[in-house]
């Protein structure tokens, strides 16, 4: 059996009367906070320091300490945040608890490692390191393992991440998005552990949560966690024209994220070859289905036309259904009133060269 022994009274930490202590956390609580420990079992399992301890336990209480948990697990706690002492009703003394073991509320996410990424102009997966850092606010990836310098800073105030297995290629395949100077970056990664690609994409929704809960400081949990991540509304082939409406019609690849109906030449290039704001009906946009009769230099026959304020865009579709299907999506978004920060980001648009 293992070999026991009497916990050393010097690893009681600044607890006056630490009667009890987590096995799991690493830490001694007084008495009436152990009963609230015992509320949430599957985090921490508390024992009496008048027990006799396993070497191991002693050990484990050796090597954390309620110094290094509360390093840990009060990394960002809001100066507001009401912090109880034992003299408190047991509401706040339990959620002060839950906030902090159940449910991580006041720790930075900080993850590292390698995923496969595809380069922006050969096409190779090549390994390359990345690391996000709550605490910077950042993702950031290195193209060489001993480089100081990231080749990338992408904050998180617009990062994105998709699951695109077919378009990448690979069941573990994501793509990460992402503005840069008001245009979209597109980054395509995998990794061969599904658990691990599982991870970042997590880690990436946590890190978007508790920028999201600085950003909006009143808004509940169940607006801000449609916010985290978003998978595409459409995407897939049409044509297009210029803004001339002459030019030949070209075979393009389209994503429309949200109001950013993007184009680009192969589905998996890095960078868009133009974006297109779509506003709401109040705006003056619409989505007609076919082409003005003028309209020559198509070679798909479904046509669809978007009014904005300033032009129209002319698109074609190889089917029907691909029509319907675009004009459905189209119409969703214009339907929608726009909020005001969505009146900046048409700004922008309209003030791109």
């Amino acid at each position: 059996c293992s070999q026991q022994t009497e916990i050393d009274p010097n690893l009681k930490g600044v607890l006056k009367e630490p009667d009890w202590a987590s096995l799991t956390l690493g830490v001694f609580v007084c008495q009436a906070c152990s009963l609230l420990h015992r509320s949430i079992p599957h985090i921490s399992r508390v024992k009496s320091v008048q027990d006799t301890w396993e070497t191991s336990e002693v050990e484990l209480m050796a090597a954390v300490g309620n110094n290094a948990a509360k390093a840990k697990y009060e990394q960002k706690v809001p100066a507001f945040y009401y912090r109880p002492t034992h003299s408190d009703c047991k509401l706040l003394r339990e959620q002060w608890i839950r906030a902090k073991y159940e449910r991580n509320e006041f720790e930075f996410t900080e993850k590292e490692g390698f995923l496969w990424k595809r380069g922006r102009d050969n096409g190779q997966f090549l390994s390359r390191k990345f690391v996000l850092t709550e605490r910077e606010g950042a993702l950031k990836y290195f193209n060489k393992q001993d480089a100081r310098d990231p080749k990338a800073v992408i904050k998180i105030e617009t990062l994105n991440a998709t699951f695109q297995p077919a378009k990448i290629g690979n069941p573990c395949g994501l793509q990460i998005t992402y503005l840069k100077d008001n245009s979209t970056r597109n980054i395509f990664v995998y990794h061969s552990d599904a658990k691990e690609m599982v991870d970042w994409f997590n880690s990436i929704r946590a890190a978007r949560f508790h920028y999201l809960q600085v950003a909006y400081p009143g808004a509940s949990d169940e607006e801000l966690v449609p916010k985290l991540t978003r998978n595409f509304m459409k995407e897939g082939f049409m044509e297009k024209t210029g803004p001339k409406h002459t030019e030949g019609f070209k075979k393009r690849w389209f994503t429309m994220d949200d109001r950013r109906l993007m184009y680009f030449k192969d589905p998996l290039d890095a960078y868009a070859r133009g974006e297109v704001f779509i506003g709401s009906k109040e705006n003056s946009y619409t989505v007609l289905a076919g082409l003005p009769p003028s309209t020559q230099g198509y070679h798909w026959n479904h046509g669809i036309t978007i009014v904005t304020p300033d032009r129209k865009f002319l698109f074609a579709c190889e089917t029907e259904a691909e029509q319907r299907d675009w004009i459905a999506a189209f119409q969703r978004v214009i339907n929608r009133p726009m909020r005001p920060q969505e009146y900046a980001v048409e700004a922008h648009f309209k003030h791109k060269p």
